[in-house]
């Protein structure tokens, strides 16, 4: 059996502000296309299919034509949620859909797979949907804290029945499991600290783990693996390759995974120098279709940079300041520096270093300060002289 492992699809996340509808769905047809060229027999889809519990009408649109095509390419469908899915939303439809198309968000359900046979006779799949520990006490009446302690009771129940039934066996399952740093700023954490880690050895006994939840492909162990997500999400996900594992089984169980690359629609990258530089310098020509993150080195705030920024990347999508050989810190408050000071031209100086956090006025600055203070001085010298 040829199974297509994929995971994280969050449809209907923006990326900085813009929608990334087309480009999924572009990235998915080219997923599709890899289903019907390799001739792969079911298709696994490890949680998180949408990126809100409450998708827009567009993002059901998006799964509707996208199952509808893998399905038409003969494969059969497995899918599990995530916790960005609304379990009850995501699960109401699965009695509707076409025969081949399986979703499984119920935690009553763990423990009965849908078994699907090739030559060699039956694979059970057993989806795990993502597990609340305090929403899942009632269901089995167990006291679960951690996610670990509910993927040990699900996989308790998983043993049982493979027990009994025999055969190969897939595990589909959304959790951290140990082995795997989060993308920054991507993963939204299920729980804080370490309590959301579920150990390898929680996997045990199937012939193969599709994981999702980290958007990065890992192989935590020849038989367990995450397949990330479709498409770049984040900059700190910029050199993690995009695509889905390929996982053969015979009758034996697993005889190979192999890594599908998926196409980019748009290269991330990260820019670092000064406005000037990114603005100017050839060395960023290759860039400007790319989407940008500009991290700026200038010592001081500069004027309207997104939109310069933009006029030579379009896709300029975010800026970090990062200013460098700012001037140091004396150690001394402002009150301290403003008592220090000798008239008005110092007492300027001194507040502009302030905000400009250890940049002072530039020397046209200081000319124009030291020109303005002296025709205020000499209009206050004509009114007092006026008044005598």
């Amino acid at each position: 059996m040829r199974i297509l492992h994929t995971s994280d699809w969050h449809i209907g996340r923006s990326f900085h502000g813009h929608s990334t509808l087309e480009a999924l769905r572009g990235v998915l047809g080219a997923l599709t296309d890899q289903v019907r060229e390799h001739e792969v027999d079911v298709v696994v889809i490890a949680g998180d299919v949408f990126d809100s519990a409450t998708p827009a009408a567009a993002c059901y649109t998006l799964l509707t034509d996208v199952l509808r095509q893998i399905s038409g390419s003969g494969a059969q469908i497995v899918l599990t949620s995530g916790n960005h899915d609304n379990a009850a939303r995501l699960g109401f439809m699965a009695p509707l859909l076409r025969d081949g198309i399986h979703v499984i968000t119920d935690a009553a359900s763990v423990g009965t797979p849908v078994t699907l046979a090739d030559e060699h006779g039956p694979v059970h799949f057993y989806g795990i949907p993502y597990l609340e520990p305090i929403l899942v006490r009632s269901v089995w009446a167990n006291d679960l804290r951690t996610q670990e302690q509910a993927i040990d009771h699900a996989m308790g129940l998983i043993g049982a029945d493979r027990a009994e039934r025999g055969g190969r066996s897939v595990v589909v399952s959304h959790c951290f499991a140990a082995g795997v740093e989060p993308s920054a700023g991507v993963e939204r954490e299920i729980r804080q600290g370490s309590l959301d880690v579920v150990p390898l050895a929680s996997f045990d006994g199937p012939d193969y783990v599709a994981l999702g939840h980290i958007h990065g492909r890992n192989r935590l162990a020849e038989h367990i693996r995450y397949s990330g997500a479709p498409l770049h999400y984040s900059f700190s996900e910029a050199d993690k390759p995009r695509g889905s594992w390929l996982v053969d089984l015979d009758a034996d169980g697993l005889t190979s995974v192999q890594w599908l690359e998926l196409p980019v629609p748009r290269k991330l990258v990260t820019l670092r120098g000064t406005l000037d530089e990114l603005l100017t310098h050839a060395d960023y020509d290759e860039h400007v279709d790319a989407w940008v993150c500009a991290v700026l080195t200038d010592a001081t705030p500069q004027s309207d940079p997104m939109r310069r920024l933009q006029q030579r990347f379009p896709h300029c999508a975010t800026i970090q300041p990062d200013p460098q050989g700012r001037a140091g810190d004396d150690g001394l408050s402002y009150r301290a520096r403003v008592k220090k000071t000798v008239g008005d031209v110092e007492l300027i100086d001194t507040f502009l270093t302030l905000v400009r956090e250890g940049e002072g006025p530039t020397d046209g600055e200081s000319r124009i300060i030291g020109d303005v203070v002296a025709e205020r001085r000499a209009a206050e010298n004509e009114a007092v002289e006026v008044s005598a």
